[in-house]
């Protein structure tokens, strides 16, 4: 493991659900269970990445989404297995070149009774991805974490309802929005690792009509018709 990939590995052991979200799966609440893969690289220079998707547009529900890799979990898979599956169906993402290091609390998206695992892995032998599943991914962002963090490309995320979360700029254009339930696992998780820069909270963006088509508040793409609130903090 790379050295600046370090604070990573500690914050996931220590980090609790409550620092992530208000969210969690209540007792006796049954949910159905899926899986995300938060995937740390480097770039061809050496520059500390995280790969995100964008949800196909043409979808009925979410176009647009951004979010990581990821799904329901099978039956008898583990979390970890559901990930790097999503992942080969989603991108062509090969698991023999990840090195999984760790997870995130499972978080309880309420409007679908969903519980949702983080996956952490290291893109240790870093081969090629695709859109291989273009009806489902629209396109593949490698994002610098020092551009993500940079302070002109964070605001806040204002959907009409009058939900208020974290945002960020991203893509080669800074043209894509990334909000909603994956913006405040990345927000909240460096955060907790001190690596975030400070940034004038008093900026806020509305979200692109595109972003509004069976979106709920702060909701996000990790599983068909499935709904996240998350409260601004």
């Amino acid at each position: 493991m790379p050295a600046w990939l370090q604070p990573v590995i500690e914050g996931a052991r220590t980090i609790t659900a409550d620092e992530l979200t208000r969210f969690v799966p209540p007792p006796g609440s049954e949910p159905r269970r899926g899986a995300v893969l938060m995937l740390f690289a480097e770039s061809e220079t050496g520059e500390p990445e995280v790969l995100l998707t964008e949800r196909a547009h043409h979808m009925r529900t979410q176009p647009g989404q951004v979010s990581f890799p990821g799904g329901g979990i099978d039956p008898g898979e583990t979390p970890v297995e559901a990930a790097l599956r999503e992942a080969w169906e989603e991108i062509g993402l090969r698991s023999d070149e990840i090195e999984v290091f760790g997870q995130l609390p499972e978080l309880w998206l309420p409007p679908a009774n969903y519980a949702v695992t983080p996956v952490l892995g290291y893109w240790r032998d870093r081969g090629m991805v695709h859109v291989a599943s273009p009806d489902e991914v629209h396109e593949i962002h490698h994002e610098r974490i020092s551009e993500l963090l940079d302070p002109q490309h964070r605001f806040n995320v204002r959907h009409p309802s009058g939900w208020v979360g974290p945002g960020f700029s991203i893509g080669s254009d800074k043209g894509v929005i990334l909000w909603g339930f994956t913006a405040g696992i990345i927000a909240r998780l460096f955060d907790h690792i001190g690596w975030t820069t400070a940034w004038d909270k008093s900026k806020v963006r509305d979200l692109p009509p595109i972003m509004l088509q069976g979106n709920a508040p702060g909701q996000a793409d990790l599983a068909p018709n499935t709904n996240f609130r998350e409260q601004s903090q």
